[in-house]
């Protein structure tokens, strides 16, 4: 009898690697549109930081300041209705990016009966079934998962769904995304993972933080691709997001994309982001600030300093009726506190 040990060790057939992606060549009207939902997510959260300090939103709150070419780039190349995302706590961009009403984000963030959870979420733990989000969550690397699971859910189903699943530096050092990309990858499922490296995982460098700092290549002991993006460039996520699209709908299983982005604020609005300095977040802003990026290449389209600022007086306005909206909402009554804990029906 032969010692199960001594067995013929399974081997896996080496697969192909997705192609080179190409920095997307947008128009005029599709560039404009991506210039106006990062313009959003950046007065949004800029009004966040504000009501913040003005004590109407409590707990935490992570601004997305910076970071907006990611979520914009990536979610403008996903099929609405289709497609599922998950995210961590750093969520209000990702919900405005994928077209959720701003009214019902503020009214969450302040604690609002109209809140798109209700007013219990707060911050961190917004939700929309209907939009296929599924969070917004507070635990560290736990959204990872959670997203092989719906990319479980979109293969089971053979929906033709993609689940596009978020998480910072940071979390790439947690265990269980680990054993994630093992299952993702075993069963091919359809899942993206986006590593948001905004370079600093609360107060440490990632540099510091982790032994291989390529965070692209961290998927490679599972046989998952990784790709490296410029974060801060709408057009290069979105060429990458077109080319991880299409890998995983093509049933190859997960890939893995790095975007290397920079946050300007703290970790959270009661970060006081000592650990770098102000010469650093300026140089960012200077050289590689993604709104002003695009709107550089609108003015070579000929599109006029005049026109932006009307559009920049539009989106303002948009995001004072929210704040407006969010504050004249009631809070949720105390029975709220027993609704929505199970699941009755499904």
């Amino acid at each position: 009898m032969t010692d199960s040990s001594e067995k013929t060790p399974v081997t896996r057939a080496a697969k192909g690697k997705p192609g080179k992606p190409k920095r997307f060549k947008a128009d005029k009207e599709t560039l404009l549109e991506l210039y106006r939902q990062m313009l959003l997510i950046r007065r949004f959260e800029e009004k966040a930081g504000q009501l913040y300090g003005l004590g109407l939103i409590g707990g935490f709150c992570h601004l997305y300041i910076g970071q907006e070419a990611v979520a914009v780039g990536l979610q403008s190349a996903m099929n609405e209705g289709e497609d599922s995302v998950i995210t961590g706590y750093r969520d209000h961009g990702h919900m405005l990016a994928y077209g959720i009403d701003p009214r019902v984000i503020m009214a969450e963030l302040t604690g609002r009966q109209a809140g798109i959870s209700k007013g219990k979420g707060g911050s961190m733990h917004m939700f929309s079934v209907e939009q296929k989000f599924y969070g917004g969550h507070g635990i560290v690397g736990a959204q990872v998962s959670l997203g092989a699971g719906l990319g479980f859910a979109h293969k089971y189903r053979d929906d033709g769904g993609v689940c596009l699943s978020y998480f910072g530096d940071g979390a790439a050092n947690q265990g269980q995304v680990y054993e994630s990309f093992n299952m993702a990858e075993l069963w091919k499922l359809p899942v993206i993972f986006a590593i948001e490296n905004n370079q600093y995982a609360m107060g440490t460098s990632v540099n510091r933080a982790s032994a291989e700092d390529q965070l692209y290549r961290r998927g490679e002991s599972f046989r998952i691709p990784g790709i490296q993006v410029n974060g801060m460039d709408v057009l290069e996520v979105r060429g990458a997001a077109e080319t991880a699209l299409k890998w995983v709908r093509e049933g190859n299983g997960p890939i893995l994309l790095e975007l290397k982005t920079y946050r300007y604020r703290g970790h959270s609005m009661s970060d006081p982001a000592k650990y770098r300095s102000r010469d650093e977040v300026q140089e960012m802003r200077d050289k590689s600030d993604p709104i002003e990026g695009a709107k550089a290449e609108l003015l070579k389209m000929k599109v006029s300093e005049e026109e932006l600022k009307a559009l920049d007086k539009e989106i303002r306005k948009i995001v004072a009726d929210s704040a407006d909206f969010a504050e004249n909402s009631p809070e949720p009554e105390l029975s709220e506190l027993y609704t929505d804990i199970l699941v009755e029906n499904y």
